[in-house]
């Protein structure tokens, strides 16, 4: 029996068995699931490491039986099978998004695999144009060089660069001269960078399309054939950049890499576009616990299940578990999403602070006691309008924002006794009217500690007279 299935054995013990609504039971599968994650898989045979990528995988060219063939062809020549990822630093901050192929890479590396991280230092300067609908802005070498300062540090959960390599691609594209790129570009028909859908798009809508654009998947391709990697991981959203490094790498005599794509995961707000910086609906990697927590807990329940596929490292079996005990109610979906938002929060920063973000989570937003929050910003004036206190507090940006919490129900005022706490709906018009004026009518002298809950966000009021 291998590592991972004694693992995952135990994992599923927990999950059939235990009360996972309770928190000593959660400790236990978070700590098992979070060890995981740096969990020696090389007693994998290479079937199975080729079934466990295909497992999380949308597309893996050309077959799983290619993955499994290439590994034993490393292992038979004694070298390393090469792995390789990119990210360009066209941001300053690393999302969940990108963690998604990251978790893969970081699988890859455990299996005993060769793992190079590349950082786009000079591809940035042409900015991936994948999916975009214009141009993205040129970046100075100081915007590069900004972005990058802390790009390693971002991204170490999920790796050991002690024995992989960390690499920037303008340390060879930059010696890449002219006749060279001539020699492969010769080999290229134009009408393969335009087959991207959202180029043709474009030009369809008379935008902008420039020459760099369209070189950019064969400057990318070139990290390949720098690396001779066997093998790339990338988002789906890259597939068609990676048919090119295929294509590239054949030109110079290498023998093409293959490709891993995962799915792209949709962004925290439940729109259905994918979480991306430029949306805002994304979560940052450096984010504290308690906000990572919330956050995950933010999204709709829908996407629970393509979370735990995709920024996990639980196994098909696990999940059909949950969803028996959901069907059979067992399991309430609240206290499934409380574990995924432990399971990401703890691979960032820790079982012990994922635990501590649940216990906050679970004092703001249930029936336990808000005293419990250490954190809690304060309302000090409680002369001024609810709706200016909420302005204030950073919970809303308008007044019409104010306006839309209260239309949904969204506004309360609490107030917490030895009796427990009672919760009041504030309108829209009392939103209008002094934070304390509302207190003294609605709450009619009852005396205890006052909150104020804006949706999920919450604020102790110091005084209401």
């Amino acid at each position: 029996m291998t590592r991972l299935s004694q693992s995952v054995d135990r994992a599923t013990a927990l999950l059939r068995n235990g009360d996972l609504a309770a928190d000593a039971t959660v400790r236990e599968l978070l700590t098992e699931t979070t060890q995981r994650r740096s969990l020696d898989l090389s007693d994998l045979s290479p079937a199975e490491q080729a079934a466990l990528i295909a497992a999380r995988s949308q597309e893996l060219q050309p077959s799983a039986d290619a993955l499994a063939e290439r590994i034993i062809e490393a292992e038979r020549k004694g070298r390393g099978f090469v792995t390789k990822f990119g990210i360009d630093p066209t941001g300053a901050e690393v999302h969940l998004g990108h963690s998604v192929p990251m978790l893969i890479l970081s699988r890859f590396q455990r299996m005993g695999h060769d793992l190079v991280f590349i950082v786009g230092d000079m591809t940035a300067k042409i900015g991936d144009p994948s999916g975009r609908s214009d141009e993205r802005p040129a970046l100075t070498d100081a915007d590069i060089a900004r972005n990058l300062a802390t790009y390693r540090e971002q991204v170490t959960p999920f790796f050991d660069f002690d024995r992989a390599q960390f690499r920037h691609n303008g340390d060879w594209l930059r010696e890449v001269n002219l006749p060279k790129i001539i020699e492969i570009t010769a080999q290229i028909p134009v009408s393969m960078p335009l087959q991207r859908e959202d180029f043709r798009k474009r030009l369809e809508a008379g935008q902008g399309l420039t020459l760099a654009e369209l070189m950019y998947s064969v400057a990318m391709a070139l990290d390949s054939v720098e690396t001779e990697c066997d093998l790339e991981v990338g988002g789906i959203d890259q597939f068609l950049n990676m048919q090119m490094c295929r294509k590239v790498m054949d030109i110079c005599g290498q023998v093409p890499e293959l490709v891993v794509a995962t799915s792209l995961i949709e962004g925290t707000d439940g729109t259905g576009a994918k979480m991306s910086k430029s949306k805002g609906n994304y979560v940052p990697l450096t984010a504290p616990p308690g906000e990572i927590f919330g956050k995950i807990m933010s999204v709709p329940d829908r996407l629970v299940e393509p979370y735990f596929r995709a920024l996990s490292e639980w196994l098909d079996p696990e999940l059909a578990v949950t969803a028996e005990r959901i069907a059979a109610g067992s399991l309430h979906p609240m206290d499934l999403k409380k574990i995924l938002a432990g399971e990401v929060t703890a691979a960032l920063h820790g079982v012990d602070a994922a635990m501590r973000a649940r216990e906050e989570f679970v004092a703001r937003f249930s029936k336990r006691t808000f005293g419990e929050v250490a954190d809690l910003p304060t309302v000090a004036d409680a002369s001024v309008s609810v709706t200016e206190v909420v302005k204030a507090l950073g919970f809303a940006k308008s007044n019409g924002d104010v306006r839309r919490v209260a239309q949904q129900n969204g506004l309360r005022l609490v107030i917490e006794s030895d009796g427990g706490q009672e919760q009041v709906t504030l309108s829209a018009d009392d939103a209008r009217e002094p934070l304390a004026t509302v207190a003294k009518d609605k709450l009619d002298g009852r005396t205890g500690d006052y909150y104020l809950k804006v949706g999920r966000k919450l604020a102790r009021v110091a005084a209401t007279t």
